[in-house]
């Protein structure tokens, strides 16, 4: 960022902390917006076609407003990092009060998994995407989708609740657990990450890659498109496959 950009936005925080004045809060809001694209565009690639981008960029943007009004420079934290938390918070609540996932699709998502349970314990082995298809007429693109969207609504059940310290200069995602873990539950919890390193490993070099760009370096899907030379919905595409290949893992880890 250029010296004197840096200069205007040291202003607008100023005007902003000191008096509210709205432009100033216009500006800050226009300038971290890309921000609520980011997080937008990664929430989002697990989410049925019929949640509406742009009813998430709302609940982004609130998020991000609620940060502005309630940011405190005093504290060791930067804003990007505290806007991050409030964003993805706004969102993913906008989200569990919403029943997003329709009924057929529920309905479709019981029907896939006895399937899955009733073929792997025919087969003793994991089962492919092709297979649950053939058994039940569907695509395997629609298979993949059920399966995806439906660990995902799972995912959003849990009680992630962002908290502000007010005494402390620290903001902290706190996960509701009824119950402290044991010993064995963190043995079993260590297997299983070792588990899921081994399934990842087995991944073809494309699912790797996107599983790696998408998760650990946290770019979206548009932009690991760019990397690869690829289309969004084609990284969609890869990005699923692999969730359904990891899912029995993943959702173990989750529950």
């Amino acid at each position: 960022m250029a010296q004197a950009t840096m200069e205007e936005e040291k202003i607008f925080w100023e005007r902003w902390l000191e008096t509210r004045d709205t432009q100033a809060g216009n500006m800050l809001i226009k300038k971290y917006m890309p921000l609520v694209r980011y997080h937008v565009g990664r929430i989002s690639a697990g989410l049925p076609k019929n949640v509406d981008k742009e009813d998430l960029m709302s609940l982004g943007l609130h998020g991000l407003y609620d940060a502005l009004e309630k940011y405190d420079p005093n504290r060791d934290l930067k804003f990007d990092t505290y806007a991050t938390f409030r964003i993805r918070g706004a969102i993913l609540d906008g989200l569990r009060r919403e029943d997003w996932l329709p009924r057929s699709s529920r309905e479709k998502a019981k029907k896939v998994e006895a399937t899955i349970e009733r073929l792997e314990q025919k087969y003793l082995r994991t089962v492919t995407a092709e297979e649950v298809a053939a058994e039940l007429g569907l695509t395997t693109e629609e298979v993949i989708q059920v399966v995806n969207e439906n660990f995902f609504s799972n995912v959003l059940s849990i009680d992630e609740q962002i908290h502000d310290q007010e005494d402390g200069e620290n903001v902290n995602i706190i996960i509701k657990d009824e119950k402290t873990k044991t010993p064995e539950d963190v043995l079993i919890q260590d297997e299983l990450y070792e588990q899921l390193a081994e399934l990842i490993s087995q991944l073809n070099e494309k699912e790797q890659l996107v599983i790696s760009l998408f998760y650990k370096e946290e770019l979206t899907l548009t932009e690991i498109g760019q990397v690869l030379g690829l289309s969004t919905s084609r990284i969609s595409q890869i990005h699923s496959r692999a969730l359904f290949k990891l899912r029995k893992v993943l959702e173990k880890i989750v529950s």
